[in-house]
């Protein structure tokens, strides 16, 4: 059964902004024009480039794997498999060899932007909807919906906190918002020109975000104290 958040009021004051710390660039990558989902699998970074998952050192920014994959959209990693929204589905990828050992239905039938792993779900960006979607990974049932008033790009869950991409013209923000009523709770501004078309928690005090077009992955520093 689908349950759905209430929608965040547009009464209740918004966090105020404060810029991103923007603390590293990687790429552009050879032969890509482009990055969409990024995902970090506790060594490398992985990115999306439409036709090819690249994972990179994020220590030395070099690329140490390549699959040749679908790649248009959201990425995430569950501790084994990666996963990839190509399309209109949701790919389950064997990242020693890059093979698809399943394949699910996208729940926003190729609208879908942000993917990341959670509690042991999927998490989805419906980008023009304002909304991401808890789904089952076995089937692509939706779980739980939770609604935003800003364009979702990137998703992602570190230490109990939702935070998602925003871009929306040149502005682009990276938001924490309460995964109940999906109030927001924080902004990082990005910088004129650094969009933000996927994100990633390294699991503790940084995000990585694709960076669309640039062709590149930028690290931005997670608030100390976020939450508090």
């Amino acid at each position: 059964m689908t349950r759905k958040a209430s929608t965040p009021s547009k009464d209740k004051p918004q966090a105020k902004a404060r810029a991103a710390e923007i603390v590293r660039e990687y790429g552009p990558f050879a032969g890509a024009d482009k990055v969409a989902g990024v995902t970090h699998d506790g060594q490398r970074v992985w990115a999306a480039t439409g036709t090819r998952l690249i994972a990179f050192d994020p220590e030395s920014g070099e690329p140490t794997r390549t699959l040749d994959r679908a790649c248009d959209a959201g990425t995430a990693f569950d501790g084994t498999y990666l996963y990839q929204i190509a399309e209109q589905r949701i790919d389950k990828i064997d990242p020693a060899n890059g093979n698809v050992v399943a394949s699910i239905p996208a729940p926003g039938n190729g609208y879908d932007s942000g993917l990341t792993w959670a509690e042991g779900s999927l998490w989805v960006g419906q980008y023009r909807d304002r909304k991401i979607h808890q789904i089952d990974p076995a089937t692509g049932a939706i779980i739980r919906s939770i609604e935003t008033n800003r364009f979702v790009t990137g998703v992602t869950w570190v230490d109990g906190e939702l935070w998602h991409g925003t871009w929306e013209g040149d502005e682009s923000e990276i938001r924490r918002i309460d995964p109940q009523s999906g109030a927001v709770l924080e902004r990082l501004e990005m910088p004129p020109g650094a969009g933000v078309s996927g994100l990633e928690s390294d699991g503790a005090d940084l995000f990585y975000c694709g960076g669309g077009e640039s062709g590149k992955v930028r690290a931005v520093r997670r608030p100390k104290g976020a939450g508090s």
